[in-house]
């Protein structure tokens, strides 16, 4: 009888069972939710081309943002641009691997070239494209740029493009440029004629616009920039800084990408983290420095990052901040520490690095009459400060934890913190080893991991001391504000998809996270914070997998756990109802929360396993309406969204029959929000 016992025992928390479950909610909150509680974190894109190859330009990346905004940065992520490579930023002239993304079109031969060759653009844009027209050539001839795994032709936008040229000095270059859009077969989409100035023998910059005049069959489309072969026979001509955009979310120049946008606006965002975990920066000389990333484009030099591609900060300090705002997102921003995967600042010279951010803390809050990096905000169109949660400083610094409580934090923070008293200072390194002076008051928490971990893990912050630090939980690693299931491999989280590493996120690992954020609800008075990543990815760069939101030229595909992180954004509530607590061991997950102005109570339950479960829910309140409304995000235990498959996995709505005691039916591998009106 006892074997009996245990083995069916076994089975239900095994979840083969269904399992029935009574839940008694407490009337009076323990805590308030900030409403800081869910956000995004964006660190780079992801891309596995050539080095040369990687440019961002913005269209909205991160190792939570790969790949997806515009600024033709070479790598495109948050922004709308088009163009990769426009600006041959960071590149080795002269070789073949500078051309990563042009091509000759027509009897035209191309090279990457600097000042040696002949004057650049800028002191920042040191190379420039030369263009060598065949002394025997004709028709329309000139460069072609492939875009970012192709580019989206749409007839319902204007699309707004400039580029710099020039000619030498006795040059009868002569004719017409044709801007344009073309169709893999060639067929042109868009275009515009711009004359072509003999004259122009110093850098002169060419502005216009076109609309496409029909829709191509895919996105294998391409941008060419030409001129007529027999008036330029045997010319150069030379070119710096081209550039394309579509229509940007809210019409911002240089702007996001509208879809990618809209995409994580929709969660309505607590935060944002910026400007990027490990890439802000791959060297000293090589950091993320505000100031080469703030005024006109062809002043900022680019970098390498430390994904091994370049940045161009077309998508700079101000873009960012202008992002946020327009989305209605408060910013938690890094500052470089001191700290790269290339060597560590001694204590003797950080002085300047700590005005360095000092002055990116004032460009972003201070007052423009006493600060001139604020005056410059001003100057840029934005006298008013922005919103500003908190400063992280540095990024995952338990790689170098000795020099960082030796000197690096107690040095920045104590400067800053008498420079700044109402900023709030985040520490990276692992919580309270080392031990850091001053005692953090927030530190950043990374966590990757499998499915099954998350679930089990869902009360690892009910045992954290209640001593005033807080915490920004990301990725899924309680100890830096990111976390994400990221692999059924527990011994190789960061192996291959073959190895176990997820390519796209699953149901399993959607309702593990779901369980492990009722764990952060629960303890929302220490942890402030939460964060999924990577938060994007283009569906041609997988480098780090699996991502929130993932992405091509033409189309954005919203992921299963982007659904629930959604489902949990829109439903935070105001304050967390204590309630019985859900078996650590168990298969089923909740968290109650109510939103004050509404006297909504919001349930939020997780199903870890395949067994539906029973629950009834027992509330305190005298008034409690008869009709409650339910999300649902269910599926199969490995089903995705994915390209093919876009929509296999997305939130259904429906009522339930409430009242002060009611039944609730959980099924297996399953995600719920309900919600009911009580007084």
């Amino acid at each position: 009888m006892l074997f009996i016992f245990a083995s069916i025992l076994s089975l239900i928390i095994s979840g083969v069972v269904a399992q029935n479950l009574t839940i008694t909610i407490n009337g009076t909150a323990s805590h308030p939710i900030p409403t800081t509680m869910y956000g995004w974190m964006w660190e780079d894109i992801n891309h596995n081309t050539p080095q040369a190859s990687r440019r961002v330009e913005m269209v909205v990346c991160t190792r939570n943002v790969r790949n997806s905004y515009y600024t033709e940065r070479q790598w495109s992520k948050l922004f709308r641009a088009v163009l990769q490579n426009r600006a041959f930023q960071q590149v080795t002239p002269k070789t073949s691997a500078a051309l990563y993304a042009w091509s000759s079109f027509g009897a035209t031969t191309l090279t990457v070239v600097d000042k040696s060759v002949t004057p650049s653009l800028s002191t920042a844009l040191p190379n420039s494209l030369q263009v060598q027209v065949a002394p025997n050539a004709s028709g329309q001839i000139g460069v072609s740029n492939s875009g970012y795994f192709g580019i989206n032709v749409n007839p319902a936008w204007t699309y707004t493009g400039s580029f710099y040229y020039k000619v030498p000095a006795g040059t009868k270059a002569k004719g017409q440029f044709l801007a344009a859009l073309r169709s893999s077969s060639g067929a042109v989409l868009a275009s515009k004629s711009i004359t072509l100035n003999p004259s122009a023998t110093s850098w002169t910059q060419v502005t216009f616009n076109f609309k496409p005049i029909a829709t191509p069959a895919d996105n294998n489309n391409v941008f060419t920039l030409t001129v007529d072969g027999a008036s330029t026979a045997g010319q150069t001509i030379f070119f710096s800084m081209f550039s394309l955009f579509p229509p940007t979310f809210k019409n911002r120049p240089n702007g996001m990408r509208i879809d990618l946008a809209e995409a994580l606006q929709a969660t309505k965002p607590g935060f944002f983290r910026f400007p990027g975990g490990n890439n802000l920066g791959q060297s000293i000389a090589g950091r993320w420095n505000w100031r080469n990333t703030v005024g006109p484009l062809i002043n900022r030099p680019g970098r390498l990052g430390d994904w091994t591609y370049i940045n161009t900060d077309g998508l700079g300090l101000k873009e960012y901040l202008d992002f946020l705002e327009d989305v209605g997102m408060p910013s938690i921003m890094a500052i470089w520490a001191g700290y790269s995967f290339g060597g560590t600042v001694p204590e003797n010279q950080m002085a300047q690095y700590i005005q360095e951010a000092s002055d990116q803390i004032n460009f972003v809050i201070g007052d423009p009459a006493k600060s001139a990096a604020a005056a410059l905000r001003a100057s840029l169109g934005h006298p008013a400060p922005y919103p500003l949660v908190a400063v992280e400083v540095g990024n995952e610094d338990f790689f170098a934890s000795d020099t960082y409580s030796a000197y690096r934090w107690p040095d920045i923070v104590g400067n800053l913190s008498a420079q700044f008293p109402s900023v709030q200072f985040m520490a990276t390194t692992n919580v309270g080893s080392p031990v850091l002076k001053p005692k953090p008051k927030l530190y950043d928490v990374h966590v990757y991991q499998t499915p099954t971990w998350f679930a089990q893990n869902s009360f690892i912050y009910d045992s954290f001391p209640r001593d005033g630090t807080k915490y920004f939980e990301v990725g899924l690693d309680p100890t830096n504000g990111e976390f994400a299931a990221i692999s059924t491999n527990p011994n190789d989280l960061f192996g291959a998809p073959s190895d176990g590493r997820l390519l796209w996120p699953t149901v399993a690992g959607t309702v593990g996270e779901a369980a492990f954020m009722t764990g952060l609800e629960r303890n929302a008075d220490i942890v402030f914070a939460a964060s999924y990543a990577p938060l994007l990815q283009h569906i041609n760069g997988d480098q780090w997998t699996p991502d929130l939101i993932s992405f091509d030229a033409k189309n954005v595909y919203k992921s299963t756990s982007y659904y629930m992180q959604q489902m949990f954004s829109l439903n935070k509530g105001d304050e967390y109802l204590p309630s019985t607590l859900p078996s650590k061991t168990g298969t089923v997950f909740w968290s109650v929360t109510r939103r004050i102005a509404t006297k909504e109570v919001l349930i939020k339950i997780s199903n870890t396993g395949s067994a539906s479960s029973s629950l009834t829910f027992k509330l305190p309140f005298n008034t409690v309406s008869k009709t409650g409304s339910a999300t649902v995000l269910s599926g199969a235990q490995n089903a995705s969204n994915t390209p093919t498959a876009p929509n296999t996995v997305v939130p259904k709505s429906s009522s339930f029959t409430a009242a002060k005691t009611f039944t609730y039916n959980v099924p297996g591998f399953s995600v719920h929000v309900l919600s009911v009106v009580a007084s």
